[in-house]
């Protein structure tokens, strides 16, 4: 048995223990007294061959519940892993979008070679599933839901309720829908009503009429705001006949929108892919990181360049310096603001990448305001520093001038990179830091150079 303070200190440990015995009973037990952030850890700590043993070993249930509490990355190395008959038997006991969530990530002949060995009917809804935009109310429903004609009765209901109780365990069975001929959906039930009306009487004279739906290409950005504005548990989806398709959650438009703004953080972060994991290969890693560092190197250079053109101007007055790496960082941090407004505006859908005048109108407001600000702020401290007011105008001056360029730059670059069809949060950060860094210490060295008789 697992020591208690080493399972809570270093739960991987007894975990890899029980791997190596091969004892399936011991680690479903040993599973279920971790909590989701040590299991989370603990699987993580696993070698590559003990997470894929360990898939085996546990029953197809547990092991998609191990799954689903697993970054996407690691989840897909681990299904890489495993036979297609045993990758099948664990997709199949997920959810329907998180099958399709899964198989997506997958490489395609090897989620071709999964879905062969499941079961036809579920490999055909997933088949489905995987035809619409990840993004999209069809990409993010479930097919598990409720659905019964309009012909049906309440006793038809209950009856259906209790045969089908295991199956629909797993379900949200606070509504269930009524649904016409060709599974047109015409109705909404509250299950609530049927305890409250006689055992014959038909569900399309209880049911909530003309409901709510969203179609299957709706956004999920669209999304986001529906539930914004309507407190649902879930909205059905339909195809272009009207037709019930699924159900999309909230939880489920909320989980996307943030997995959205999280690899949009890594994109300007400089992370290529999805996601980065210190559990992945070294070699992965690095060429992931270096991609774009490697850019960013030449593009530093081009900056640092600009002061090899002004180094007489540099040394006559060495106090400026000390100043040019504060302005490069705060235009950089004035036009980072700029460029995460946009690249969220885009998610939401709130500005076109048409609409660059407005932008430009709206960030050259606020730069006005703010680059008069930091640049007062900036002459007096050069004021006080050198007692000249003339540093204090050229660096001031400098760090005015520079945050409109930049809060004006990060507007508007997001909009036209999308424009072009290129990755605004992947490319917006590189060259904002580019032009920045070259305006800043162009307009501080040539601001000095035109006042050098002042400064020396």
């Amino acid at each position: 048995m697992a020591d208690p303070e080493e399972q809570l200190n270093e739960p991987w440990i007894p975990l890899a223990k029980t791997i190596e015995s091969g004892n399936s009973d011991a680690a479903a037990e040993l599973l279920e007294n971790l909590s989701s952030a040590d299991t989370a850890l603990a699987i993580d700590r696993l070698t590559d061959d003990q997470q894929e043993s360990l898939m085996n070993l546990v029953e197809p249930e547990q092991a998609a519940g191990l799954l689903a509490q697993m970054p996407d990355a690691q989840v897909v190395d681990i299904v890489d892993g495993l036979e297609p008959g045993k990758a099948a038997d664990i997709i199949e006991a997920l959810s329907s979008d998180a099958q399709v969530d899964l198989l997506g990530d997958l490489e395609p002949d090897e989620a071709e070679d999964i879905l062969r060995e499941m079961e036809p009917d579920v490999a055909a809804g997933a088949r489905q599933l995987l035809t619409y935009d990840e993004d999209s109310a069809g990409g993010l429903m479930r097919t598990e839901f409720l659905a019964y004609p309009e012909t049906a009765t309440v006793n038809d209901v209950i009856e259906d309720l209790r045969k089908n109780a295991e199956t629909y365990s797993d379900y949200d069975v606070q509504y269930a829908y009524i649904v016409g001929p060709n599974t047109k959906l015409v109705g909404v039930l509250r299950l609530r009503d049927l305890l409250l009306n006689p055992a014959q009487r038909m569900t399309s004279d209880i049911m909530l009429r003309n409901p709510m739906w969203v179609h299957h290409d709706m956004t999920r950005e669209e999304l986001s705001r529906f539930f914004d504005d309507h407190k649902f548990i879930g909205v059905p989806v339909v195809n272009e006949d009207e037709c019930l398709i699924g159900v999309v959650q909230p939880d489920d438009v909320e989980e996307a929108v943030a997995e959205a703004a999280a690899e949009d953080f890594l994109k300007v972060s400089g992370l290529s892919g999805k996601e980065e994991l210190r559990s992945m290969p070294l070699v992965v890693r690095s060429r992931r990181r270096l991609s774009w560092l490697s850019i960013n190197i030449v593009l530093n250079v081009m900056a640092a360049s600009v002061i090899a053109m002004f180094q007489d101007t540099l040394s006559a007055v060495i106090a400026l310096a000390v100043f040019l790496p504060i302005i490069s960082d705060m235009s950089g941090c004035s036009g980072s603001q700029a460029v995460a407004v946009s690249i969220r505006e885009l998610t939401l859908g709130t500005v076109r990448p048409t609409e660059l005048f407005r932008v430009l109108f709206k960030e050259l407001q606020v730069g006005l305001i703010n680059g008069l600000a930091l640049g007062v702020l900036l002459a007096l401290v050069a004021q006080l520093w050198k007692g000249n007011p003339w540093l204090g105008i050229v660096v001031g001056g400098a760090l005015m001038i520079n945050t409109v360029v930049a809060v004006c730059l990060g507007g508007m670059i997001p909009l036209v990179l999308k424009r072009f069809q290129m990755d605004p949060a992947l490319a917006s950060g590189p060259i904002l830091t580019t032009v920045t860094d070259m305006c800043g210490f162009v307009l501080v060295l040539g601001f000095a150079t035109l006042a050098l008789d002042h400064l020396t």
